[in-house]
């Protein structure tokens, strides 16, 4: 009976039905939104670290891989050592630097990578082949690089290297072959990638970059304590900052720590909005229809009942909203993970936005239980009117 009284309101009062869904499911997609920020940037991060299975990251002291132009020394020793210790199953270093693009008589400034292709963690092919070990004359380029310049697999690239600082004038150059087309996984949206392998790297960054990299990319063993490597490795090597997936993600978070309390501030907000949205409609419902919940309660109808039939009318509304919420959060959320991955320097595979199972219940089940608190006043105040007062002024 209160499923049956609570849908024939509803359908009596369509276009009440049809704004109140809609106001309920515009705050469902926020709460979901917020969700879905508040823990998705950091699961997205984490997904991203170890997309390629490096679970540590040896960098200079301070800084995140990539964050600064300051190198590691003495690499090739490094590695031997990595390579050598029985937890580690491979290790590869990687050098950025900042060569130039020839086209048309014009320089376009690229971001280079030098990689050790047996052991690289920075990107994954696409189309054509992979660089080779010892290959001094291949290029893999990022796919914004290749529609930029228009370049494809066995097309020819001339490349000069970093400009000299002290007399303004362009290293040596060179005519690379295209190998194939790779999405570099730490790229900002657009941002145009080479690599090249290490040695090459080093020779065209200049007598300064020799024996360097900007990181060491470290996979553990399959039955190692990542954690524990990690911890070993930073204290044979104090002068360099070895971090795991879970040091680094930490640090991330901390660079982010203001959309975690914003997703918290909106959240809140959301549900408060639910709550009085759903309180007043149901207020003015029991107002309309005091006199006939008068009338059900003098021939016999118990409080229970109509205190059921109350709440009942808030639940419809709440799971109404919410389903067209959770499909509007969702679309919602894409627009929004575009707009906050174009932030300069951000990765562009890292998102915002993680739809997950848990997050689509838990935004669920909070709507639901702030709907029924919302309820609870109206219900009972409609359960507790005095009846003969009641049909007395309506009488009147």
């Amino acid at each position: 009976m209160s499923w049956g009284w609570a849908l024939r309101h509803l359908r009596r009062h369509r276009g009440q039905t049809a704004l109140a869904i809609l106001g309920v499911s515009v705050t469902a997609a926020l709460l979901l939104d917020m969700l879905m920020l508040a823990g998705g940037i950091e699961r997205s991060f984490e997904r991203l670290l170890l997309v390629r299975g490096y679970q540590i990251r040896v960098t200079p002291a301070g800084t995140l891989p990539f964050d600064t132009e300051a190198t590691l020394g003495g690499t090739d020793q490094l590695l031997a050592t990595l390579r050598a210790d029985p937890d580690v199953a491979s290790a590869g270093a990687v050098l950025g630097f900042a060569p130039y693009a020839l086209r048309d008589g014009i320089r376009e400034r690229l971001i280079g990578y030098g990689v050790q292709p047996e052991d690289q963690g920075i990107y994954q092919l696409l189309r054509g082949g992979d660089l080779v070990p010892g290959d001094t004359t291949g290029v893999l380029l990022g796919e914004p690089t290749a529609t930029r310049l228009a370049l494809g697999t066995g097309d020819t690239l001339p490349v000069v290297s970093s400009l000299d600082p002290q007399a303004a004038t362009a290293g040596s150059s060179r005519r690379l072959v295209v190998r194939g087309i790779v999405r570099f996984l730490y790229d900002a949206r657009g941002q145009q990638s080479i690599a090249v392998t290490l040695p090459l790297a080093r020779h065209m960054a200049g007598p300064q970059a020799a024996d360097r990299a900007s990181v060491v990319l470290v996979r553990t063993g399959r039955d190692a304590d990542v954690e524990a490597v990690a911890a070993r490795l930073a204290a044979a090597w104090p002068e360099v900052q070895v971090a795991g997936t879970t040091a680094l993600r930490r640090q991330f978070e901390e660079r982010l720590t203001y959309f975690r309390q914003l997703s918290l501030v909106l959240a809140s907000i959301a549900l408060a909005v639910t709550v009085l949205l759903i309180g007043t409609l149901l207020t003015i419902t029991v107002n309309e229809r005091m006199v006939e919940i008068a009338t059900l309660r003098a021939i016999g109808v118990s409080r229970t009942t109509v205190v059921r039939q109350v709440v009942a009318h808030g639940a419809l509304l709440v799971v109404g909203g919410t389903a067209l919420g959770t499909v509007l959060g969702l679309v919602t959320a894409r627009w929004l993970d575009r707009i906050l991955t174009s932030f300069p320097g951000l990765p562009a595979s890292v998102s915002f936005f993680v739809p997950t199972l848990r997050s689509l219940l838990l935004g669920a089940v909070v709507l639901m239980v702030s709907g029924l608190c919302a309820g609870v006043w109206p219900a009972w105040r409609a359960a507790s009117a005095p009846l003969t007062l009641t049909l007395r002024e309506d009488g009147a």
